[in-house]
């Protein structure tokens, strides 16, 4: 593991493997480390990037108020910052499938493929009244929390509440003091909060960025969704087509992975792996031949 400082902010990041590059993009107030069964598979064929974004994981507190833009950026910068050259393979999970899209609209020639994980999907995204009313009690709800003391003393309990719920195949995979150093600190539930907060801004932020910056000619997309037996049947086929539709408006390939949940990188590692490797080569765009000479 190594630490790069961007914007200000140390930044904790994995960098393993060899080969094409490829980045993992964790959900809402998750770290590096679950993505661990994925970076395995992809290890012996790609060289794989993990970071945290500010306040999760190592990383340090953040500065900004999350926005879709500058987490597309902070990809970029966190690849620049480690020397990783060359276009990537996007991976995002969750929220970070919106930064991964965004990541692959504003830097085309940087994007190799786009892998959507269970990614959030709004259909009708639209802007939240009292915004500043509603960042403000946030942020006090967050500095309230941890005054009192709640990240040490139920962080890493919550934790382990969330993955057994959004996981089919078991409960909490990563050891224990991996879990306590990331989830037991005042950072991460601010920054827990403010994603989670910024949420709907950012959907509407990703809606217009379709409508002004096209996806790559040629890029490959796959959205994987998570087919969870749990569910009851009509919430289960509404998912998936919600997610199916994603893939159609992506112009990508649409996978369900089954037995799966929301977690699906703890569930199908495999299957992550499997849509990262199996991309198709995308085409060098105009940009790239005139670099070349070509």
């Amino acid at each position: 593991m190594t630490f790069v400082r961007v914007d200000g902010v140390v930044h904790h990041v994995v960098v393993g493997g060899s080969g094409p590059l490829c980045v993992l993009s964790p959900g809402l107030g998750m770290c590096w480390f679950d993505w661990d069964g994925v970076a395995a598979l992809l290890a012996p064929y790609r060289t794989v990037v993990r970071f945290d974004r500010p306040g999760l994981g190592l990383s340090g507190h953040a500065r900004a108020w999350p926005t879709l833009g500058a987490e597309a950026r902070r990809i970029a910068a966190v690849l620049d910052a480690v020397g990783a050259d060359g276009p990537a393979a996007v991976v995002g999970h969750s929220i970070a499938g919106f930064h991964a899209e965004a990541f692959s609209r504003l830097f085309p020639e940087r994007t190799a493929a786009l892998v959507l994980v269970d990614s959030s999907v709004e259909e009708d995204p639209r802007p939240r009244r009292a915004r500043a009313l509603r960042d403000a009690a946030t942020r006090a709800c967050g500095a309230l929390a941890s005054a009192a003391g709640l990240p040490r003393a139920a962080g890493p309990l919550l934790r382990r509440a969330a993955v057994r719920a959004g996981r089919v195949g078991g409960g909490e995979p990563a050891p224990y003091d991996r879990v306590r150093s990331a989830y037991s600190t005042s950072r991460w539930l601010r920054a827990a909060l403010a994603e989670n907060a910024t949420y709907a801004d950012q959907a509407v932020e990703l809606a217009a960025l379709r409508r002004s910056r096209t996806l790559p000619p040629g890029l490959p997309v796959t959205v994987l969704a998570a087919d969870d037996p749990r569910r009851p049947a009509p919430r289960r086929e509404r998912w998936l087509a919600r997610q199916r539709a994603l893939a159609a408006v992506l112009g990508g390939a649409f996978r369900p992975s089954a037995p799966a949940g929301h977690l699906l990188m703890l569930d199908r590692p495999e299957d992550v792996a499997d849509a990262v490797l199996h991309a198709r080569v995308r085409p060098p765009l105009p940009e790239e031949k005139r670099a070349h000479g070509r």
